[in-house]
């Protein structure tokens, strides 16, 4: 759908991913499937919530995942 959106757990990232990095990844999903970059006023607080609830799955989601095995881009170490 929007290929542009990054995988949001190692190797696709150096880092663990952040609230910040979560609140990116929702806000251009919201703004994809509304068809809007920045909503109008009277608007705004149906897209913030969005903005909101898709945060916490995201973060959710993450913190749940049990990834097993290593990935293939990763080299072994002795």
């Amino acid at each position: 759908m929007c290929r542009s959106i990054k995988t949001l757990r190692p190797p696709s990232l150096p880092h663990d991913a952040t609230g910040e990095d979560f609140h990116a990844a929702a806000l251009q999903y919201v703004r994809k499937v509304s068809g809007f970059r920045a909503p109008a006023a009277h608007n705004q607080e149906v897209f913030d919530r969005a903005v909101a609830a898709i945060e916490a799955a995201t973060a959710e989601l993450m913190a749940g995942l049990e990834v097993r095995g290593i990935p293939r881009d990763v080299e072994k170490t002795p």
